[in-house]
């Protein structure tokens, strides 16, 4: 095949994640790229419910019809202490994997310029007027290429910025005994044995029987698969479960650093989802970050009206990085001062605040009320470290 027979698209996502599909969701709604060819590579179907995605939010959004569940209360609990958070008027959102790719692939399908092909991507290369990508059956070039395929290497291969992980296996579990607040999800409970990491379990109940049960540690190293589920089922008899089906699992391990990925962007080829850095580094929430920057995204292409688009435009850092790789160099030190810290958040702070903190929101009075709750001398101790880190990199 010589170069002029290869395919030629617009805009090539190489990865058809989160970040992708919210993004080509909303390169739709905004009815602006109808003339622009556009093609989706990944070699995972989307068929299956491999994931759950929760995020706080005040008003109505265009998801709310693949919403499963909400709640407007929250448990945060540890070994000393249990608090029941009223989130209004925020409230915790709940949208299945599955229920998510169908939405989104319903509507990419009735688009004539749209095209999905169930192939792996094996490589980019970018020239100078176009990026080719190539994959295990096919050739394919484009304008710009917006890529969500993750290589962990390109953070775990320095030193710089500490990496961490949220790691975790769910359960969703019916239960014989009505255990469960289907009003309530439990946010955080560290009354978990700690282990010298930051370990604790997440609920998400849909009835008095039924819920996502969640062993999650944000720390350095996996564990093995019998340690999750025997926690697992440590924690369910712990809550009186004597008996219970297992009707589905997920797993998974979300990078949690502030690698800057996104200084791997070039003039045609755009990082997005985690392999760009939308992950919020100190929580590993995902939905709510890509939710903003997917929008962000479609401006900026909209906006375009050179030939020359730098992506290296797209991102800027905040305050709220600074905030995330203060916490992550405590924690990559000290893993298991993980409770203290959110369990002094949690314990006397305004859950409105603390959610607009989160969500990068706060004006930095408010961020000075949040960061005051919790221990001063970590916060103190990682805050000269990282001037200093600062300063050696000038």
């Amino acid at each position: 095949m010589n170069s002029s027979q290869i395919p030629h698209f617009d805009y090539i996502f190489t990865g058809t994640g989160l970040a992708s599909l919210m993004t080509v969701y909303k390169m739709i709604l905004s009815g602006k790229f109808a003339d622009k060819t556009i093609l989706l590579l990944d070699q995972d179907l989307k068929k299956s419910n491999d994931r759950t995605w929760c995020f706080w939010e005040k008003e109505a959004s265009i998801w709310d019809s693949v919403i499963s569940k909400k709640w407007d209360s929250a448990l945060f609990s540890n070994e000393n202490f249990r608090r029941d958070l009223d989130l209004r008027p925020y409230s915790y959102k709940k949208i299945n994997g599955l229920d998510f790719y169908n939405f989104v692939f319903e509507t990419i399908s009735k688009q004539s310029n749209i095209t999905f092909l169930n192939e792996k991507v094996t490589d980019i290369n970018e020239l100078e007027n176009h990026v080719f990508v190539g994959t295990e059956g096919n050739r394919f070039t484009c304008n710009y290429l917006f890529n969500s395929i993750y290589t962990k290497t390109f953070a775990e291969r320095q030193n710089k910025y500490p990496v961490l992980q949220q790691h975790f296996v769910g359960w969703f579990v019916k239960a014989k005994e009505e255990v469960f607040n289907p009003e309530e999800v439990t946010f955080m409970d560290f009354s978990v044995e700690q282990k010298e990491n930051t370990r604790f379990m997440y609920v998400l109940p849909t009835s008095k029987t039924e819920a996502l049960v969640e062993y999650t540690l944000f720390s350095e190293k996996l564990l093995s698969k019998e340690e999750y589920e025997n926690e697992i089922q440590m924690y369910l008899k712990k809550l009186g479960v004597s008996q219970y089906q297992i009707l589905e699992k997920e797993e998974g391990s979300i990078p949690m650093t502030c690698y800057p990925f996104w200084e791997r962007n070039t003039k045609r080829v755009l990082n997005i989802g985690t392999a760009g850095g939308w992950t919020k580094a100190s929580t590993g929430y995902t939905f709510k970050n890509s939710d903003k920057k997917s929008t962000e995204l479609v401006k900026f292409i909209q906006n375009d009206t050179s030939i020359s688009l730098s992506m290296k435009l797209f991102h800027k850092k905040s305050k709220f990085w600074f905030y995330d790789l203060l916490l992550l160099d405590i924690l990559y030190r000290h893993n298991e001062v993980g409770s203290v810290i959110f369990s002094s958040l949690f314990k006397k702070g305004n859950p409105e605040l603390i959610f607009k903190f989160l969500d990068e929101e706060t004006i930095f009075l408010e961020d000075v009320k949040v960061i005051l709750k919790c221990p001063k001398i970590p916060f103190i101790k990682a805050l000269f470290r990282v001037i200093f880190l600062s300063n050696k990199s000038n």
